[in-house]
């Protein structure tokens, strides 16, 4: 499995960005998939998840109404559009994979429920 995300940038506050993450596995259209991000000097922390069809998506609080986690199963891609960005977004955003087929709400914050990360794509967003 390899996930290579893709899309980052500097943005100015108000700003969008989509990002992309590209998956290089099988039964990509099994697994739900999440985003993570971890600023400078913090802890990675969830961001969104979506299920293996995208009919269920969580979201963290720190961007609901301004993100949108989606998926392309026929190109093996997760996208999250970005919107509103504020300056306390900057980060460096990971895609990842989910360990298991099944997708719970309640367990997809986790970063122990995710087996395969992303390398990482930069998000700067300048006040």
């Amino acid at each position: 499995v390899q996930l290579q995300a893709s899309g980052g940038g500097l943005v100015q506050t108000g700003g969008s960005l989509i990002l992309s993450c590209a998956a290089s596995m099988d039964a990509f259209s099994s697994y739900a998939m999440g985003w993570f991000r971890q600023a400078p000097g913090e802890e990675r922390e969830f961001i969104s998840a979506i299920n293996f069809d995208g009919s269920s998506t969580v979201y963290a609080d720190s961007v609901k109404g301004r993100f949108t986690i989606s998926r392309d199963n026929a190109a093996n891609t997760v996208y999250l559009q970005m919107n509103s960005l504020k300056p306390e977004d900057t980060a460096v955003y990971y895609c990842a994979k989910l360990r298991r087929v099944i997708f719970s709400a309640r367990v997809a914050d986790k970063e122990v429920m995710y087996d395969y990360w992303g390398q990482g794509t930069l998000v700067t967003v300048s006040s």
